[in-house]
This record gives structure tokens, C-alpha cells and sequence, in this order.
């Protein structure tokens, strides 16, 4: 074969083996392309499913609540664009507005919108306070010791509410603060009337300083720590043993339902009922432990801790109000009530309640011992909560030379009231009068009026 002939065959075996090789090359490629086809299109759905929950993420679930029921009425989904969201809103601020916008409110692991109405533009937030009435307003002060007044006045701070000073050996009012208070229809007296209970339960014999009263499946108690602490399981049995006649008797004795004072046509007599409350209402045992259905002023509780605190002499109250009367003050006895064999037991009630029970906050560590007793309750019929603080301040551990008797009333108008925050009220006044040496004073002109006596 000539050699032309030889490398045209060889050229084309070439040609062969290159298409061959291109061929083997192309089909495998194809192969994997084609077997990858699931694949992608397995990706590409998995890429689409992600960006539709990605996208199912941007709405959020919520539970639309009615604005005015506040409940849900149904559910829906609201996109995120849509949420008009007010940053730094409080979501319980509900306010009456013409338009409606939706703010959100995160919770754990949740987002949730809620829709209210609310305001169209955001400030801080007001406090509107009922403003701050002047005890003192109002009140005729010129025949007031000076310094009693200042320290009561004081004393009161930002509450607001009446004090009563009255000198207990002959019922001299010594200062009103808030006059327009003292000289109302009454109040309810709340644990303030258990003194007179504790008379009433001593004197007809059902216990003695020593008797212990059930008040608890597991639990006794005595009436010192009946009356410091003011148990009114403890009153309330008395009450049930004692009856509702002898209570009324006990009770218009040291003066309850007719008028303190003499010669002061502004004062009223308060009123005690003439039967028990109904036994929905607590009954008698309500009456005696919160005082139910009695109505008593400062005046005449007043009238009534000086009785305790002098022995049983019941003043009645007068207030000079010109510089005749002072001049010709005269004590006026009402009516002498026999204490001596019970006055004890009560007394160690009371200074019990100012060292460690419920008036603790008027104990007075360098000044004169104080007997107290507060009560704290809300008053049926005018409304309102009531701090009472009664008390009287003696030089002597038997409480035998009274010096000066304190009733403080607070009612709700700004903080908060109740029986001790009314005797911190009268611990500040005791203290104020202390460092002042009021009752040096009051103990010197004493001495020297029974001097010039002689």
C-alpha cells in the first residue's frame, strides 16, 4: 500500500476515536444532569417551601378582642407591614378616642396584637389626685392653745381629719382642728367601741382580767390581748352573751346617742339604734366589734375615754369661745359612773395595744405613757374608709393623774387610712407636746390651782 493510502486511513481511525471519545465524554454528563433533575427540583422546593413559611412568618397569629367586652371574637392573621405599632405604650392604657390603631404587646414565646382604642398622640402619663383639703380651714381659733393646735395641725401631715384635746379632770376642750369634722352627724366607730364592751362584760360578770375566751378552734385569749391586738371574735361572743339591752345600757351610760358638749348648738348626738343589726348584717355581735349601725363623733368619744381615764367622772365637754366664758369656766358633771373595780383590766388593754399591739405607733419612749385604742373599718353610710385613734396620756404607770386626752379621726382623702396611721398621727402629737414640756407645764399650773385652793 503506498503511504497516501496509509494516512488517510489512519486519519479518519482519528476522526472515529475522537468522536468516540467526545461521545463517551457527552453521555455520562447527560446522565448526571438527568439524574440530578429530582434533586434540584427537590431543592428548589425545599427553597420555596422555607421562603413561603419564611414568608408565613412575617404575619402574626393574634386573637382580636372586642374593646368593649374583652373577649375574642376571632382569630386572623395580620401582616407585619400592616401592624401600626406604638413603641412604649402600655397595652392596658384603654382610652375613649375617635380613632382605632393596633399596637403590640410581647408576651413569652408569642407575639401578640391586640386591638384598642386609643389615644391619636402619647404624653407621660397624668395623675389626677383629688386636691389636698386643709383640715384647718374654716375653724374658729382664738381661744385654742396655741401650742396643742401646732403640734395636731403638724401631726396630720397629708391626711386629712379631725383632732379632738380635751383636758380629762374637768372636760375642757383644749383645741378642734377641722371643726366642720368634729361637729358632724358621726361616723361609725369601729373597734373603738370595744372599751365599752369590755365594761359592759366586767361589770355584769361573764369574765375577768383573767378569763380566757375562745376566739379559735385551738386558740384563747385574754382581754388585755383582746383589747391590744383588737380580736373581734373576742367581742363579738361578748356581745352574743351580753345581749343587745345591756350593750344599749352600757353604751348610753358613758354617754353614746345624746350630745357631748354643753352649750355648743353645733354639735350633733350621733344616733344608736334602737335594735341590733340583722343577723345578715352580722347582728349583735357585729355591733360590738366594728360598732355596726352606731353612729359617735370625736366629741363624744372624748367625753367617754375622759371618764376612763379620770376614774368615771363623765364631763360634759365645753369649748370657751369668748374671753367671759374661759374667764368663768366652771366643770360640769354629767353623771359618775363606777369604775374602780374594772378600770384596771382596761387600762392594761390599752397600754398594751400603744406597746405592742395596735397603736404601737404612738408609743413614746421619753414622754408620757399613753392608753389607747384605734379602730379601722369602712363606714356604711357616708362612705369612705376610717382611722380612729382615742387615747389619753397620764404621768403614772396606773394611769391615775390624766393629763390629756387625744382623739384623732382620719378619713380617705389622698393616702390611705386606718386605726395606725391615725395613732401615728397622735404619737407625733404626744411627742411634739413632750419635747415643747407641755405637760411640765400643765402639771405645775395644776399643783398651783389646788395650792391656791387650800
Amino acid at each position: 500500500m503506498s503511504t497516501n493510502v496509509l494516512n488517510s486511513i489512519w486519519g479518519r481511525l482519528r476522526g472515529a476515536a475522537a468522536l468516540i471519545f467526545v461521545f463517551l465524554l457527552a453521555v455520562p454528563a447527560a446522565a448526571r444532569q438527568t439524574a440530578s433533575t429530582p434533586s434540584a427540583a427537590k431543592r428548589s422546593s425545599t427553597a420555596a417551601s422555607a421562603k413561603s413559611k419564611t414568608r408565613k412568618n412575617t404575619a402574626i397569629s393574634h386573637r382580636v378582642v372586642h374593646p368593649v367586652r374583652h373577649r375574642v371574637v376571632r382569630r386572623r392573621v395580620v401582616p407585619r407591614r400592616r401592624v401600626a405599632v406604638h413603641r412604649g405604650v402600655p397595652a392596658r392604657r384603654r382610652v375613649a378616642s375617635h380613632r382605632r390603631v393596633e399596637h403590640r404587646t410581647v408576651a413569652s414565646r408569642r407575639r401578640v396584637v391586640q386591638r384598642r382604642y386609643v389615644r391619636p398622640r402619647y404624653i407621660h402619663r397624668v395623675r389626677y389626685y383629688r386636691p389636698r383639703l386643709d383640715p384647718s380651714a374654716g375653724d374658729v381659733t382664738a381661744f385654742d392653745d396655741p401650742m396643742v393646735r401646732r403640734a395636731a395641725i403638724a401631726a396630720l401631715g397629708p391626711y386629712y381629719g379631725s383632732v379632738v384635746a380635751v383636758d380629762p379632770n374637768d372636760g375642757r376642750i383644749l383645741a378642734i382642728v377641722n371643726q366642720r369634722l368634729a361637729f358632724s352627724s358621726g361616723f361609725e366607730p369601729c373597734s373603738t367601741i370595744k372599751p365599752v364592751i369590755a365594761l359592759a362584760a366586767l361589770r355584769e360578770g361573764l369574765i375577768n382580767g383573767n378569763t380566757l375566751v375562745r376566739v379559735a378552734p385551738r386558740y384563747s385569749i385574754d382581754l388585755t390581748e383582746a383589747i391590744a391586738h383588737s380580736n373581734n371574735e373576742f367581742f363579738a361572743e361578748m356581745g352574743r352573751r351580753l345581749g343587745y339591752e345591756t350593750v344599749a345600757h352600757y353604751a348610753h351610760l358613758l354617754g353614746l346617742g345624746e350630745r357631748a358638749g354643753w352649750d355648743m348648738p353645733a354639735e350633733h348626738p350621733g344616733t344608736f339604734p334602737s335594735a341590733p343589726p340583722p343577723p345578715w348584717r352580722g347582728g349583735i355581735g357585729k355591733m360590738t366589734s366594728f360598732g355596726e349601725g352606731i353612729r359617735i363623733t370625736p366629741l363624744q368619744l372624748a367625753a367617754e375615754m375622759s371618764a376612763f381615764a379620770n376614774g368615771g367622772s363623765l364631763y360634759y365637754l365645753q369649748y370657751p369661745q369668748s374671753a367671759q366664758q374661759a374667764k368663768d369656766f366652771v366643770p360640769r358633771l354629767k353623771r359618775r359612773i363606777d369604775l374602780a373595780p374594772y378600770n384596771d383590766a382596761i387600762r392594761e388593754g390599752m397600754l398594751g395595744a400603744v406597746e405592742f399591739g395596735t397603736a404601737r405607733l404612738s408609743y413614746t419612749p421619753d414622754g408620757e405613757l399613753v392608753y389607747a385604742k384605734t379602730g379601722t373599718c369602712t363606714d356604711e353610710t357616708r362612705g369612705g374608709e376610717l382611722g380612729w385613734f382615742v387615747s389619753y396620756a397620764s404621768s403614772d404607770l396606773g394611769g391615775n393623774h390624766p393629763k390629756l386626752v387625744l382623739v384623732v379621726l382620719l378619713r380617705r382623702y389622698g393616702p390611705g387610712v386606718s386605726g395606725p396611721h391615725a395613732a401615728r398621727v397622735g404619737g407625733r402629737i404626744y411627742r411634739q407636746l413632750y419635747m415643747q414640756n407641755f405637760f411640765s407645764a400643765q402639771s405645775t399650773s395644776a399643783s398651783a390651782g389646788s395650792s391656791g385652793e387650800e
